[in-house]
């Protein structure tokens, strides 16, 4: 798992591994993230599902939960195919203002 720090975002990008096992790492390193808002870049998986989106639900509901926001990077599937509770974008510079207007929200307590 790499992670590329961009103000108060995390980029995590993972490497070769089942999406399964990219969860799971992402969970075990979620003490260290948890204090940023968090993009998780999906583009090297070649096949997504959004039942496969899915299994970020829960991290993303508890990152959410804390006032963070969390952003997934695909454009294999659509933000049409998931629940509103997932935030899916196509790009990261796409994710980088979703958080910047989430942000903004929040100061405003929208």
């Amino acid at each position: 798992m790499i992670f590329e720090k961009e103000g108060n975002s995390t980029i995590v990008y993972q490497e070769n591994i089942a999406l399964l096992k990219f969860v799971e790492n992402l969970k075990s390193a979620y003490e260290k993230l948890k204090n940023d808002h968090i993009i998780v870049n999906l583009f090297s998986f070649s096949k997504l599902r959004s039942d496969d989106i899915l299994e970020f639900l829960e991290l993303s509901n508890k990152h959410r939960g804390a006032n963070k926001s969390f952003v997934l990077v695909t454009d294999k599937v659509t933000f049409d195919d998931v629940p509103d509770e997932i935030s899916l974008v196509p790009t990261i510079q796409e994710a980088l203002d979703l958080i910047e207007m989430e942000d903004i929200e929040r100061d405003l307590e929208l």
